[in-house]
């Protein structure tokens, strides 16, 4: 079954209400409204894509170690995924589609990181969580997000229902905005330069990751 698949079963249940959901559709119409309204910001537009360079960056891995962009393209291209955070089954479905994936990246010499604004405790959740391999880097602020165009401001009515959910994301992330990342996924050559940018204001879409091969090998055969 494709991710996509995946994900549209798990919302087609989550908004049914079929146990072990039980969320009142109010619930939903307000998450639809927030995904309708990014839509129409055009924010996605905005960010980066396919032929523009890389932003540098060194984040801290799930153990507090720095880890680099520069490091991580050393030895090959660089596939990144931005995400939500560990209490989205939307995330994780994908990050465990990623890690499934990820032998046929490292064929073609690539590297695999995901970054999220949760805080080292929690990536490390996510590591365990979802039993993965590849580093899960912490972006406080997303300051990171909004350098490739992904950050975005919560509306107050977004804020107010997480908050009714006891989805508490500044003591999640450590920081006190209320700011998250629209899913992505990129595909970096060695020369910083962006070979591949699937970005989605709808949390519920998310790119198959057989999608980027592609891209991989275009940034083998220029490495070669």
């Amino acid at each position: 079954m494709s991710l996509q698949s995946k994900l549209d079963a798990f919302k087609a249940n989550f908004e049914a209400g079929k146990p072990p959901y039980n969320v009142p559709y109010s619930v939903i119409e307000t998450m639809h409204r927030a995904t309708a309204e990014l839509i129409a910001s055009g924010a996605a537009q905005k960010a980066l894509k396919a032929g523009d360079r890389l932003p540098v960056f060194a984040l801290s891995d799930s153990d507090g170690n720095t880890v680099s962009s520069a490091d991580l393209l050393a030895h090959g291209p660089l596939v990144i995924s931005f995400y939500r955070g560990v209490w989205c089954p939307y995330c994780n479905m994908e990050l465990q589609a990623l890690q499934e994936a990820l032998p046929q990246f490292e064929e073609l010499g690539a590297k695999l990181v995901a970054i999220s604004p949760q805080n080292p405790v929690n990536s490390r959740r996510s590591l365990r969580e979802n039993n993965l391999s590849f580093p899960i880097l912490s972006d406080a602020h997303n300051d990171v997000a909004a350098a490739f165009g992904l950050r975005f401001e919560m509306p107050d009515y977004l804020v107010e229902l997480y908050k009714s959910l006891k989805n508490d994301l500044p003591a999640f992330n450590g920081d006190p905005s209320w700011t998250l990342p629209m899913p992505a996924r990129f595909v970096v050559g060695q020369g910083e330069s962006i070979l591949y940018a699937e970005v989605n204001p709808d949390y519920t879409r998310r790119p198959e990751p057989e999608d980027m091969l592609p891209a991989l090998r275009r940034a083998a055969s220029l490495a070669a």
